[in-house]
């Protein structure tokens, strides 16, 4: 005979279900066309330069000193080679955002980050889209949900993320600094299908829900973001 399912159990269930219907779920504008492209998982890479020996003539720093300064990175606008994002940087709305690699669904959208509390602060990277911080050409695509609350990463990046405003990836052992080259807000039934393109100069393609909420996850449109490396 099946067990009568705990409060625990039940108390659970009703969460998701919470979540499901006041998340602002990114489901995409426009088909994403073949899949072809390879798999942009791989080991971070970019050698960190040691830091320099200190001369005989000058103190060394206490241990104090040693323990908060920050150890040195890879230069901020190149790279040796592609690599995954594990934390993103974004100009007054996030110091350091985790980065999630969800598979797509079965119809070829990008996965979003998972309904709860800590999903709403993650981004998203599409690893099928076969493109990498580091590449050199095509869309490095990215997503993050609005909530109606406001409580969530997308709902920042719509109100602080700008024209000209700086984002920062960062794997293990590199990171890539971008600039934000454009901003469109287009009807989420038309699309932007340039969104997926893997040929082009390389960039970043941030997508969010926008606009009105006409039911539980489904808004009237998509804010994308374009950025591209710089210093």
């Amino acid at each position: 005979m099946p067990r009568r399912p705990s409060p625990a159990q039940v108390k659970g269930a009703v969460g998701v279900a919470v979540a499901v219907i006041v998340a602002g779920v990114v489901v995409w504008l426009a088909g994403p066309g073949d899949e072809g492209g390879t798999d942009a998982q791989g080991p971070a890479v970019g050698q960190v330069e040691p830091a320099a020996t200190p001369s005989p003539s000058h103190s060394s720093p206490s241990p104090a000193s040693a323990a908060t300064t920050p150890p040195p990175r890879a230069p901020c606008d190149t790279v040796a080679h592609r690599f995954a994002p594990r934390t993103i940087a974004v100009a007054r709305v996030t110091r350091s955002a985790s980065v999630v690699t969800p598979a797509r669904a079965a119809d070829g959208v990008p996965g979003a980050p998972p309904l709860t509390r800590r999903g709403k602060s993650l981004f998203a990277w599409d690893r099928q889209q076969g493109i990498a911080p580091g590449d050199p050409a095509g869309n490095v695509l990215l997503n993050a949900h609005t909530w109606p609350d406001g409580s969530a990463l997308g709902n920042r990046l719509l109100a602080l993320l700008h024209r000209g405003d700086r984002i920062v990836l960062r794997g293990d052992t590199a990171q890539l600094c971008y600039r934000v080259t454009e901003r469109v807000e287009v009807l989420a039934a038309r699309g932007l299908p340039r969104y997926y393109s893997r040929t082009g100069p390389p960039q970043l393609a941030i997508v969010v829900c926008s606009g009105r909420r006409l039911g539980p996850g489904v808004w009237e449109k998509r804010t994308v973001w374009f950025a591209s490396p710089a210093a």
